[in-house]
């Protein structure tokens, strides 16, 4: 199995969440978002981001409303 890209994947996560313990670590990010009910910043824009209601429902609301990723 290939090594995590911590330093890689941190570059590209838009997460703002400053504290957050598992920036670069993808797979305990994903396990701990959906664990919660919830998807990881990378899979929202920048402004629904923000607000860090991350609840699959916001999810698909935000992508009903917008029609695209970003």
């Amino acid at each position: 199995m290939p090594e995590c890209k911590i330093n890689q994947n941190k570059s590209r996560c838009n997460c703002t969440y400053e504290p957050c313990s598992k920036k670069g670590m993808c797979c305990e990010c994903l396990r701990y978002h959906y664990g919660n009910g919830e998807f990881p910043a990378c899979l929202f824009p920048g402004d629904v981001e923000k607000t860090f209601d991350r609840t699959i429902e916001r999810f698909i609301k935000t992508y009903q409303e917008r029609g695209k990723w970003w």
